[in-house]
């Protein structure tokens, strides 16, 4: 988590640097060379993960509030006043880490972490808080005040896992019949209703022809993922042979995903171990058999999850990172 600190005084700033020494970050004070309360705060707001005020509450949220635009890209806020009594989270409390970091605030300093959020004021399990701490995203934020209300209602909220968790359910969460009937479902697969929480563990192998276009790829991409039902969030990351290395379009498919792209030598694929398809022609093309589920089970370091799909000259499979979801919900 990148951390940036602003202090208002000079004895919030001593509090500041006592902080950045156990959870390394910037540090700044307000009005020393040249830091500008605004200027600072529309800077770090874009570049760091969490941003601490160490001062007023009111200076803080009046700081923040015209850059506040959704909770999943609004980084974490905590506020901790100078004398260092309180650690207040007062924007992005779970999917933003905010409620955690300011427990671990509190820790370091000897402050009350000051916790509002009513899933956490009742003790009641919080999906998206959950969800951040198990590596997945939220596909429907809006969906999740519908799972925390029936919760604090004392209704229950029915789940489905495709992957087992372990551990004992939270209390007021049932298992559900079946995918179309949850109101909360960890899947690589979204169908119905549910709060759907994605895990980010998904490889991509890619296999292609030379001069394939970006365009082309994304295309059979669209057509992989509606083929299996695919969360295209749940990718994290490409693979393929070196050979590929420096196609255009592959490189560019890639990187309008965001996704780190490594490349194997044929001798790597090949000793991969795991039953794959075999393609003669790829064979005799690259050295060995199979490229796109071959790449992706060697980056995952785990399983195949969708073997190989061609589309228009381009081969694609999945395979899925080890991945053990547990029950906790919370640091601690």
């Amino acid at each position: 988590m990148i951390c940036a600190y602003l202090a208002f005084t000079d004895t919030g700033l001593a509090l500041a640097k006592r902080l950045a020494a156990a959870l390394p970050g910037s540090v700044a004070r307000c009005g020393q060379d040249g830091t500008s309360l605004a200027e600072w705060t529309g800077v770090q707001f874009v570049q760091s993960d969490a941003l601490i005020f160490v001062g007023a509450a009111g200076i803080a949220v009046r700081a923040i509030a015209p850059h506040c635009k959704s909770k999943t890209t609004d980084p974490a806020v905590v506020v901790v006043d100078e004398c260092g009594r309180f650690a207040v989270p007062i924007l992005s409390g779970h999917l933003g880490g905010a409620n955690d970091l300011a427990r671990t605030i509190a820790a370091v300093c000897g402050a009350v972490p000051v916790i509002t959020t009513a899933t956490d004021a009742h003790g009641i399990f919080a999906a998206d808080e959950w969800a951040k701490h198990q590596n997945c995203i939220v596909l429907e934020p809006e969906r999740i005040k519908l799972v925390s209300g029936k919760l604090l209602a004392g209704q229950p909220v029915y789940y489905w896992a495709d992957i087992p968790v372990t551990g004992t359910a939270p209390a007021g969460l049932f298992p559900a019949e079946a995918p179309e009937k949850a109101d909360l479902a960890l899947t690589l697969c979204p169908t119905g209703q549910a709060l759907h929480l994605v895990p980010r563990i998904g490889v991509l192998g890619i296999g292609c022809k030379r001069g394939t276009s970006a365009e082309t790829l994304e295309a059979a991409f669209a057509a992989f993922c509606a083929r299996h039902g695919l969360a295209v969030q749940a990718v994290t990351a490409a693979a393929s042979i070196d050979l590929k290395q420096n196609e255009p379009g592959l490189l560019a498919f890639c990187q309008a995903h965001g996704w780190p792209v490594r490349f194997y030598t044929a001798a790597q694929l090949r000793s991969t171990p795991g039953q794959f398809t075999p393609s003669p022609f790829v064979q005799s093309v690259t050295g060995v058999d199979n490229v796109c589920e071959r790449a992706a089970v060697l980056d995952a370091g785990g399983s195949l999850f969708y073997p190989k799909f061609a589309c228009s000259g381009a081969t694609f499979a999945l395979a899925c990172r080890p991945f053990a979801p547990d029950w906790r919900w919370q640091n601690g």
